[in-house]
């Protein structure tokens, strides 16, 4: 299984990013072994429609779950109708500590959207 976090850099000592749809970087991360790779999240600069293009980034990456601040309305629609599982994290930290509180199940799990959509 792997996990996609949302960062502002490239490894895992980067900042989580509160941003999914325009956040940096993507992070795949193996939660079992810590293993990772990072993936510049193309959507981030989008005129608009970021959240929905990084959704599908996401979902061509087989992630089955998302570690993000926060999750746009249409970000949200595309991540549940690919089947992945979105966790929200509200501390200011590094990727490795946001898959660590993943592990140890400290993460609530988004039920809605988070933020109201951007336009344009």
């Amino acid at each position: 299984m792997t996990i996609v976090v949302s960062t502002t850099g490239s490894d895992l000592d980067a900042m989580l990013d509160p941003r999914f749809g325009r956040a940096a970087f993507f992070l795949i991360v193996d939660p079992e072994t810590m293993a990772w790779q990072g993936h510049r999240n193309s959507a981030a600069d989008a005129p608009g429609g970021a959240g929905t293009q990084a959704a599908q980034l996401v979902a061509g990456l087989k992630a089955a779950a998302v570690i993000s601040g926060a999750f746009g309305p249409n970000a949200f629609r595309a991540l549940e109708a690919a089947g992945i599982a979105m966790f929200q994290s509200s501390q200011a930290g590094t990727a490795r500590q946001a898959v660590e509180d993943y592990k140890a199940g400290r993460l609530e799990r988004a039920g809605l959207p988070s933020r109201s959509g951007r336009h344009g």
